[in-house]
C-alpha cells in the first residue's frame, strides 16, 4: 500500500470520516493526525477515509481517532473487515465504497430534502422583494413565514459547520454562509418588530440611489433565502458526483464469480465463493468465470484473460498451468485446484492497489474554498471595524448595525456559489451530447497541467477485437473457397480467434455450409469434414502432425506475420496446405487522427500495454507513436505512471480494462473509454462514452474550457465583492441597489457558465 512515508514496524489503518464540508476540511485532518509522533496520514475528501500509516508502539487506532475528533470531525473503522478477507463475493461494504453510516443509508436524501425546502420557499420570497407589484400589504411577514424554515433547517448543515469552524479557530466558506444568512435574517427580524419594517404596506421600490440609511425599514429576507438555496444546490450536485468515488472497487470485486462448483468425494458441489478454501479443486466448464487463483488439474483450454492482462489473445492451458480468478474459460472444461482465496487473488490485490492510487492522490481544494479561507475573516474584520467606526464617530447603534450588516450581506458568496456548479453543469451537460462524461471539478483542475498521455493498446488504441486481416493462399487456391472451407470449421467453436476467422469468412465469403463432422482437437485447433473435404484449422502443428507441409511462400507470409505480432491460422485439406490466415487485435480506424490531436494539445503520446513488444510496436508505428512500453502486468502499469510522476510530468491515463483501472487512478487524469469495463469507468476521471480515441482530444479541450468558466466566474464574483464592499462600509448601500448589483453577479456568472453551450467537437 501507498503511504507518504514508511516506518519500520509501521502499521496501518482506514478511518471512516464524518463531517466534513469542504476540501479544507480533509486538509485541517490531515495536518492534525500529520503533527503525531511516528504518524503518516492522508485524507481523502472525496472517498471520505483517511489511510494512516503509524508506529504502533506510541500510538493506537484510539488516539487516531481522539485527535480526529478533537479537530471537530467523527472517526471509525469502516465497518466489518469481513469483506477485505473475502472480497471477491461482490457483496457487503467495501473498503472504498464511500463510508455510509448503517443509520443513513443515503447521505443524499437528507441535502436533498433541505434543497427542495430551500428552492420552494425561496422562489416566492424573492419574487416579493424583487417585483413591487407583488408586494401586497403584508408582504413582508408572509416573507419572513416562508424565508425562516430556509434559514433555520435548509441551511442547517452550514450553521453547524461555522460552529464547528469557529471552535477550531478556523473559517472556509460555510462560516461566512451562515454569518451572512444569519445577520440578514436576524436583521430582519428587528427591523420587522423592533424597526419600522412591519407596518403595514411596507414596500421596498427600486430606487437606484446611493444614500446613508438607518435600515429600520429594510429587510434582508431574500439574501437570506437566496443564498442558502443557490448554496445547497452547489452542494447537491457535488455531493451527488462524490458518491460514486468508490465505485470502482465495487466495479472491480462484481468481476469475480459468485458461485463455484466444487468436487467433493467424486460429486459436484456448488458453493458460494466465500467457501472456497485453498487445496479445493473446482470445475470450470466453458464459458464460465474462473473462481479464484489456481492450478489446472485436468482438462485444456483458451482462456481470456484480456480484462485483467490486457493481453488480446487468449493464452492456452493444460494441466500445471496457473490460471486467475476471473478470467474467462472460452474452450474446454477445466478442473483448477485453488491456490490462492479471498484477499490473496489477484483480482483482490488489484483492488487494493486502485484503492491505494485514489487515496494516495491528493484531494483539490476548490479555488473557493481557497478565496473563503483568506476572504472570509477579513469580511467578517471588515464588519467589525465598520461597526466601530460609525459608533466611534457619533453615527448611532441603528446606523453603525446598518452599515455592519451590509458588509455581511453583500459579501453573501451568491455568485461565489454559483461559479463552480454552473459552468460545471453547463460544461457537463454539453460534454454528455458529445460522448464525454466529467466526473466533478477536481478533475477540471488535472486538464490544464497534462503534458503526457499514457494509452492502452487494447480497446483503446485498437478495437479490442480479434478479426481477420489478410488471407495467403497457396498456388492455385482460391482465396473464396479458404474462407468457406476454414470458416464453416471455426464457426463451430468458441475460441476468440475462431470467432474472428468465421466471421470475417462470413463477411468476405457469405453463407458458410455446415461442417459434415466437427472434432476440437485441444491446443491445436479444429477437424472436419466440410462440403466432402477433410479440412483442418489451427495451428501448423496441427497440419504437421498430419504430414501437411507449409509451401515456401505461406511459411515467409506466416513468418512476416509473426514478426509483426499477429496470430496466424494455418488451413488444409485434401492431404494439402492450402492457406494461412492472419489474425489479430485491429487498429481503430481513428486513432491515428486522435494521435494528431492530443500531439496538437501538448500531449506526449506513450503506448502502455500487457501485450507483446512485436505487437504494440506494430501498432505504435501505424498510428504515429513513437515511445512504447510493453509487456507490463497490471501493478507495472501502476509503476509506469508513478515513475513518470516522478520525473515531473503531469501524466494522463487512457484505457479500457480492468487492467487499467489501478492506473486511471493514480493518473493525474483517467480518461476511461465507454466501451469498457465498469471498473475502469468508474476509475477514470473522465469517461468517453462512445469509445472512439478522438474523443479523448475533445474531452480535454472541454475539460480545460469549462476550467477556464470556472475561473473566470470565480473572479468576477470575487472582484463584485471587493467593489462593493467599501460601498456597504461607507453606509452608502440601498438594498435595492444591493439585491440588484447581486442578481446581476449571478446572472453574469449563470451566462458566462452558458457560453458552454457553444463548444463544438473538432473536425
Amino acid at each position: 500500500m501507498s503511504n507518504p512515508t514508511t516506518t519500520v514496524g509501521a502499521a496501518e489503518v482506514e478511518l471512516a470520516i464524518g463531517g466534513m464540508t469542504c476540501a479544507s476540511c480533509a486538509a485541517r485532518i490531515e495536518r492534525k493526525l500529520n503533527r503525531m509522533d511516528g504518524v503518516a496520514a492522508t485524507v481523502n475528501y472525496a472517498t471520505e477515509k483517511a489511510k494512516v500509516s503509524y508506529r504502533d508502539a506510541d500510538v493506537s487506532v484510539q488516539d487516531l481517532v481522539a485527535t480526529v475528533e478533537a479537530t471537530g470531525y467523527t472517526a471509525h473503522l469502516p465497518a466489518p473487515a469481513g469483506p477485505r478477507a473475502r472480497p471477491d463475493t461482490g457483496s457487503g461494504p467495501e473498503p472504498g465504497a464511500g463510508p455510509v453510516p448503517a443509520e443513513e443509508p443515503d447521505p443524499l436524501r437528507p441535502l436533498r430534502h433541505r434543497l427542495i425546502t430551500a428552492v420552494a420557499l425561496s422562489v416566492p420570497v424573492i419574487a416579493m422583494a424583487m417585483v413591487p407589484a407583488l408586494q401586497i400589504e403584508y408582504w413582508q411577514w408572509l416573507s419572513l413565514t416562508l424565508a425562516a424554515p430556509v434559514v433555520t433547517y435548509a441551511a442547517w448543515p452550514f450553521h453547524r459547520a461555522a460552529w464547528t469552524n469557529a471552535r477550531h479557530g478556523a473559517a472556509t466558506m460555510d462560516t461566512l454562509i451562515s454569518v451572512g444568512t444569519s445577520a440578514a435574517f436576524l436583521w430582519s427580524l428587528w427591523a420587522l418588530f423592533l424597526g419600522t419594517a412591519g407596518t403595514p404596506g411596507m414596500t421596498h421600490p427600486f430606487e437606484f440611489t446611493v444614500a446613508r440609511s438607518d435600515g429600520a425599514g429594510n429587510i434582508y429576507l431574500e439574501a437570506a433565502a437566496g443564498v442558502t438555496a443557490f448554496i445547497l444546490a452547489g452542494r447537491w450536485f457535488e455531493a451527488r458526483s462524490k458518491r460514486k468515488a468508490g465505485a470502482a472497487l465495487k466495479a472491480l470485486l462484481e468481476l469475480g464469480a459468485k458461485d463455484v462448483t466444487v468436487l467433493r468425494d467424486g460429486r459436484e458441489v456448488t458453493l458460494p465463493i466465500a467457501d472456497l478454501a485453498v487445496g479445493d479443486r473446482f470445475l470450470v466448464r466453458p464459458g464460465e468465470k474462473i473462481a479464484t487463483d489456481g492450478t489446472v488439474v485436468e482438462g485444456s483450454s483458451a482462456v481470456d484473460a484480456s480484462m485483467l492482462t490486457g493481453e488480446s489473445v487468449p493464452v492456452e492451458v493444460g494441466a500445471g498451468d496457473s490460471v486467475t480468478g476471473a478470467t474467462l474459460n472460452a474452450g474446454g472444461r477445466l478442473v483448477v485446484e485453488a491456490t490462492r482465496v479471498g484477499a490473496d487473488t489477484q483480482l483482490s490485490r488489484m483492488a487494493r492497489l486502485v484503492e491505494d492510487a485514489q487515496n494516495g492522490k491528493a484531494a483539490a481544494q476548490r479555488l473557493a474554498d481557497r478565496i473563503s479561507a483568506v476572504f472570509v475573516p477579513v469580511v467578517i474584520g471588515l464588519a467589525l471595524a465598520t461597526l466601530g467606526f460609525w459608533l466611534g464617530n457619533g453615527a448611532g447603534p441603528t446606523s453603525a448595525f446598518t452599515a455592519a450588516v451590509a458588509v455581511l450581506i453583500i459579501a453573501c458568496p451568491c455568485a461565489l456559489g454559483l461559479a463552480t456548479p454552473t459552468a460545471l453543469m453547463v460544461g457537463t451537460g454539453r460534454g454528455a451530447q458529445l460522448g464525454i462524461l466529467i466526473k466533478g471539478p477536481e478533475v477540471l483542475e488535472a486538464t490544464r497541467t497534462v503534458d503526457t498521455v499514457v494509452l492502452d493498446k487494447t480497446g483503446t488504441v485498437t478495437t479490442g477485437r480479434m478479426t481477420l486481416l489478410a488471407v495467403h493462399t497457396a498456388e492455385g487456391t482460391d482465396e473464396r473457397e479458404v474462407l468457406r472451407l476454414a470458416g464453416a470449421l471455426e464457426h463451430a467453436s468458441e475460441h476468440p480467434v475462431a470467432r474472428a476467422v468465421a466471421a470475417g469468412a462470413a463477411e468476405r465469403a457469405g453463407t458458410l455450409p455446415a461442417p459434415e463432422e466437427f472434432t476440437n482437437v485441444p491446443g491445436l485447433g479444429v477437424q472436419g469434414i466440410v462440403d466432402g473435404h477433410a479440412v483442418l484449422v489451427g495451428r501448423e502443428k496441427l497440419l504437421a502432425d498430419r504430414s501437411l507441409q507449409l509451401p515456401e511462400a505461406l511459411a515467409r507470409a506466416k513468418a512476416g506475420a509473426e514478426a509483426a505480432g499477429r496470430t496466424v491460422v494455418a488451413v488444409g485439406w485434401d492431404g494439402e496446405a492450402r492457406a494461412v490466415l492472419e489474425v489479430a487485435d485491429a487498429v481503430r480506424d481513428t486513432s491515428a487522427e486522435a494521435i494528431r490531436r492530443l500531439r496538437a494539445l501538448g500531449l506526449t503520446p506513450i503506448l502502455l500495454t500487457g501485450d507483446n513488444r512485436a505487437v504494440a510496436e506494430a501498432v505504435a508505428a501505424e498510428v504515429g507513436i513513437d515511445e512504447v512500453i510493453a509487456e507490463v502486468l497490471p501493478e507495472d502499469k501502476v509503476d509506469v505512471v508513478k515513475r513518470l510522476q516522478a520525473q515531473g510530468r503531469s501524466v494522463a491515463m487512457v484505457g479500457d480494462g480492468v487492467n487499467d483501472a489501478a492506473a486511471l487512478a493514480q493518473a493525474d487524469l483517467g480518461l476511461a473509454m465507454g466501451t469498457g469495463t465498469d471498473a475502469a469507468i468508474e476509475a477514470g476521471d473522465l469517461t468517453l462514452v462512445r469509445g472512439d480515441l478522438r474523443v479523448a482530444a475533445d474531452a480535454i479541450r472541454l475539460a480545460r474550457r469549462t476550467l477556464g468558466t470556472i475561473r473566470s466566474n470565480l473572479f468576477w464574483a470575487f472582484a463584485y465583492n471587493v467593489a462593493a464592499l467599501p460601498i456597504a462600509a461607507a453606509g452608502l448601500l440601498n438594498p435595492m441597489i444591493a439585491g440588484a448589483a447581486m442578481a446581476f453577479s449571478s446572472v453574469f456568472v449563470v451566462g458566462n457558465s452558458l457560453r458552454l453551450r457553444g463548444f463544438r467537437a473538432a473536425g
